[in-house]
């Protein structure tokens, strides 16, 4: 299961030329210098490092659920954290117990905007053997028996009731081999205003951002989420919700807009071909290269935007890429944090790193990403906490 959840991330890393595309910026945007500091962030770390219950998982998003995505989250606030393939079980004396389970997604409630064990919840679904279960498990016209969700990234509509919105990745397992997987489909789930975990009452809706070419290469729309709305917080406001995809071996971003209202209505999305927004989803275009299939973008205090990505899927460099809008254009990669020292193992991994401002403070970004193993369950057993986010902090404007 590890090793297929590995291949999804990380179809390829061979394509490391750190290219831009062909856009031009405005004379006035600077996109390759930035003044920045950066460091661990261990108290964040730590919250996720736990021994009872849910002690791994990775595909980790926050949802602030005021619907304020863009400020940070204050003392009162509540965050939905959102998580895909997820350890349940127990770990003893640094041993990890027999019994433990996989599940495909789960979530988790933080009361407030600080790393305090106290206020964090985790919840995760039950079977009709009281076992641990998947909380959001497929049920749509197009899904087939045996499909499951990875999560992409999601939000609180105020527009539409203050319903959450989650993209559901379909996949489904094609073989018993290692990388016996496929993803099929893109899915849009709906949770109600106040409905509580594990979320057993929500919609799911089929989309059609599901992309396949004819080398057989795909691409899906839900790596990230920026809504740049006035009661979101956004430092430039258009009203828009800015939804991001990733496709092909080189890890293309594509970028496609909709107003909030219109969010279920996807006949009303448009998508950018490079220099105008249109209609037609099969005209849209890569505006930067080499990011992960999970990612993130903030508006930075000077007005400038960071894209934050591992960078070319797979490897141990968190980096990012100034924009000068939501959809660019994008400067080169910078490199802000290398994750060698989190290896413990060869055969660790890292992927999908991505910012979280509702947790960060003025003027910096708390940053996450993922480790795993490519001999998951043998290294678990030696290191049972191996499989879980890790936090950095990175400050603007110092050196």
């Amino acid at each position: 299961m590890m090793m297929k959840k590995i291949a999804a991330i990380c179809i390829t890393f061979v394509c490391l030329a750190l290219k831009l595309t062909a856009q031009t910026a405005p004379a006035s945007v600077n996109l390759t210098d930035i003044k920045f500091s950066v460091e661990a962030a261990p108290e964040w770390s730590a919250l996720l490092t736990c021994h009872d219950g849910w002690f791994g998982g990775d595909g980790i998003y926050t949802i602030p659920l005021n619907g304020v995505e863009n400020k940070p989250a204050k003392a009162n606030d509540k965050i939905l954290f959102i998580f895909s393939d997820s350890m349940i079980g127990k770990i003893e004396n640094g041993t990890l117990t027999p019994g433990y389970k996989m599940i495909h997604n789960s979530v988790a409630w933080l009361n407030g905007n600080k790393p305090v064990d106290t206020q964090m919840k985790f919840y995760w679904d039950t079977d009709k053997k009281n076992q641990p279960e998947t909380v959001f498990i497929p049920h749509t016209a197009q899904t087939d028996t045996s499909d499951y969700y990875w999560l992409g990234d999601g939000f609180v509509n105020q527009e539409m009731n203050n319903a959450i919105y989650i993209f559901g990745y379909r996949v489904r397992n094609i073989s018993t081999e290692a990388f016996g997987f496929k993803e099929v489909g893109n899915t849009l789930l709906k949770i109600p205003a106040g409905a509580q975990p594990p979320y057993r009452d929500i919609k799911q809706m089929d989309t059609p951002f599901y992309l396949t070419d004819k080398n057989g290469d795909i691409g899906s729309f839900g790596a990230g989420i920026y809504v740049n709305t006035q009661k979101s917080g956004a430092v430039k406001p258009d009203g828009y919700i800015y939804v991001y995809g990733v496709r092909g071996k080189n890890k293309g971003l594509m970028v496609a807009r909709v107003l909030p209202k219109d969010f279920e209505n996807f006949a009303h999305w448009i998508f950018y071909d490079g220099q105008n927004w249109v209609k037609d989803m099969a005209k849209v275009t890569d505006i930067t290269d080499n990011v992960s299939n999970e990612l993130s973008l903030t508006a930075l205090p000077d007005g400038r935007y960071a894209l934050i990505f591992q960078v070319g899927g797979m490897t141990t460099d968190v980096g990012m890429r100034i924009g000068a809008t939501p959809y660019g254009p994008f400067g080169p990669v910078i490199k802000i944090w290398d994750c060698k020292p989190d290896l413990e193992e060869k055969t660790f991994v890292v992927y999908n790193a991505k910012a979280h401002p509702s947790l960060s403070a003025p003027g910096e970004l708390l940053i996450s990403y993922n480790i795993n193993s490519v001999e998951f369950i043998k290294d678990l057993g030696k290191h049972p906490n191996l499989y879980r986010p890790r936090f950095i902090r990175i400050k603007f404007g110092s050196n």
